[in-house]
């Protein structure tokens, strides 16, 4: 059975950083797009950012410039850069990936991680 499972959440301070990191594990033949969403309390989920197995970004306007998003294919994870964070960036973030594993291509979801920019 193939799952994500997130780390690296927490508490930081306005302006500060974190690195989320999400890791696939078990049989998997292959992995497509791989993408952070968050979600925060009374909100719906939204993407923040997505990367192609190429390489290819995409990022939602409000972190641009402060987020970056990259992948290490070998070790099937990716990563989520998280700089001059602000309090709206409170929530819930889950990682999202399309994977081929032994059942057909099709969208597995993290647990989710917390992380809270409060002063």
């Amino acid at each position: 059975q193939a799952q994500l499972v997130e780390s690296g959440g927490g508490l930081v301070q306005p302006g500060g950083s974190l690195r989320l990191s999400c890791a696939a594990s078990g049989t998997i033949f292959s992995i497509y797009a791989m993408a952070w969403h968050r979600q925060a309390p009374g909100k719906q989920r939204e993407l923040v950012a997505s990367i192609t197995n190429g390489g290819s970004t995409n990022y939602q306007n409000s972190v641009k410039g402060r987020f970056t998003i990259s992948r290490d294919n070998a070790k099937n994870t990716v990563y989520l850069q998280m700089n001059s964070l602000k309090p709206e960036d409170t929530a819930v973030y889950y990682c999202n990936a399309q994977m081929a594993t032994t059942t057909p291509l099709r969208s597995y979801w993290g647990q989710g991680t917390q992380v809270t920019v409060s002063s």
